[in-house]
């Protein structure tokens, strides 16, 4: 595979058993939804919002530059359908949070995002122990986007954020804990998902675009202390049509390898 495959592995908070250019940083895709779920659950910790209070499901949102522009997503390029039923209506947030991990919502993440705000992302980043990662717009926030203003992660940083996630160190343990749960529930599982054996508890999220595909997460095997892996990939020059496929096997391929040598 003609790709950048950067990799961390290892014990929550570390050591690392074995990285593979862990700072490279990459288009985040859908990875940066999990900093945006911590920050949603750090602001409920604090009484700033209820997550069972309603949010108006709309479709228009202030762009990142601060200059009054605004901008509408795609419903074409989200991969959930549910959170879209109620546009225009209503829609708790902690309902909102569900379908943006479990489904990868685009329009659940921006308007979690929109009711969080940048700066409280960035705080989890830091809380975190991430060194280069960012999240500097909304989900199809192109003016920003081309101004340079682009979504990043690091293998290395995705560890360090389920690794804090599951330290208990980034909200209270057991805001921390409904949040693994919810990763654990995650519907879309043919990357790391996919190298485990059926019925262990893996508590991740992935992300996809054209030309890229990550999966970072915890797993818990019942013989051996749970492990963090990340695996990030980005396609050199123009991805073939079955970029995705073939990198979903090879993080699947990366997966089952820790797997086998777990304990070790």
């Amino acid at each position: 595979m003609n790709a950048s495959v950067s990799i961390w592995v290892g014990d929550p908070g570390g050591p690392a058993w074995h990285c593979q250019d862990p700072d490279r940083p990459h288009g985040a895709a859908s990875t940066m939804k999990v900093a945006v779920l911590a920050a949603l659950y750090r602001a409920a910790d604090a009484g700033e919002l209820d997550l069972d209070a309603p949010v108006p499901v709309v479709n228009d949102f202030a762009g990142a530059l601060g200059d009054g522009s605004r901008y509408r997503i795609d419903r074409g390029y989200d991969d959930e359908d549910e959170v879209w039923t109620r546009l225009g209506g209503t829609a708790p947030a902690r309902w909102l949070a569900r379908r943006m991990i479990v489904r990868s919502s685009n329009l659940a993440t921006n308007l979690l995002l929109a009711r969080v705000g940048l700066p409280a992302v960035a705080d989890v980043w830091r809380l975190a122990g991430a060194r280069h990662s960012v999240t500097a717009r909304g989900i199809e926030d192109y003016a920003a986007r081309d101004a340079g203003r682009d979504n990043v992660v690091t293998a290395a940083d995705l560890a360090a954020l389920f690794s804090a996630l599951h330290l208990g160190t980034l909200a209270k343990p057991d805001s921390c804990a409904r949040m693994l749960d919810l990763l654990a529930a995650q519907q879309w599982r043919v990357d790391l998902a996919a190298g485990l054996p059926e019925g262990v508890r893996v508590a991740h999220k992935n992300g996809w675009m054209p030309g890229v595909r990550h999966s970072a997460g915890l797993v818990f095997p019942p013989d051996a202390p749970p492990y963090v892996i990340a695996v990030c990939t980005t396609a050199q020059g123009t991805p073939p049509e079955d970029y995705d496929e073939r990198a979903c096997r090879h993080i699947a391929d990366i997966s089952a390898t820790v797997w086998a040598e777990r304990g070790r």
